[in-house]
């Protein structure tokens, strides 16, 4: 997942990067309301981890203006000490799709994260076609196109796809397309770069352009220009 944490306690941002970051997720942060609106209004998340009291604008003025001006439809978890119904209420009536009271337990959160990011992938609000250059990817049929060729993947290449393309052109970790593979049950031997070798035969030999690169020591990113350029 890619997720954006909102918050101005640096202590718990630390501990939220360190833990989401070593399960594979990609992480960004904002330390006030305002910086936070921004970068969830103009990039793309699969989640946004929010706090209710914030330098600037508050949690629930964010998640209402992320709906309702910037129809952004990301899934929104708030964070808050405040733990009354009255304040939970507030929070949903703003658009926050999840509440969590602290303090909390990582692994709840990560629990609550997965559960609303894959009710959104299989939603109408999910992104039905994923292209970068001439490369097409339809999640809802799993057809892969090249220009005018289909391409013929498997189920985990498919997978592996579309995780590629949904972070285009951001890298993707080794751990984390493991873990979106196979979980915490990962077959021994290197199956992740015997499966990546499949995808790349596929997709990239009989083409001129190549799209899927390695970046050595880290994962694995498609996009129309290498990661060294």
């Amino acid at each position: 997942m890619r997720l954006l944490v909102i918050e101005d306690n640096q202590a718990l941002v630390s501990n939220l990067f360190e833990y989401f970051e070593a399960r594979g997720h990609t992480m960004d942060a904002a330390p006030d309301g305002l910086s936070g609106l921004h970068l969830a209004a103009t990039r793309q998340y699969d989640a946004v981890i929010l706090d209710w009291m914030l330098p600037g604008l508050a949690g629930p003025a964010v998640c209402e203006r992320l709906r309702r001006n910037a129809n952004v439809g990301t899934p929104i978890v708030m964070l808050t000490a405040k733990a009354e119904l009255d304040h939970k209420l507030e929070g949903f009536a703003a658009g926050a799709d999840d509440y969590l009271a602290k303090p909390f337990a990582l692994r709840e959160l990560e629990a609550r994260l997965n559960a609303l990011v894959r009710r959104a992938r299989q939603g109408v609000g999910a992104p039905i076609v994923l292209v970068v250059a001439d490369l097409r990817y339809d999640s809802t049929t799993q057809e892969a196109w090249r220009g005018d060729e289909r391409i013929q993947l498997g189920r985990i290449a498919r997978k592996l796809l579309e995780l590629l393309l949904r972070e285009s052109p951001g890298v993707v970790s080794r751990e984390r397309l493991e873990y979106e593979i196979w979980g915490d049950d990962i077959p021994d031997g290197d199956q992740l770069r015997s499966h990546m070798s499949m995808l790349r035969r596929a997709l990239d030999r009989p083409f001129t352009v190549k799209l899927i690169h390695t970046v050595h020591g880290t994962g694995y990113r498609i996009a129309e220009i290498p990661v060294d350029k």
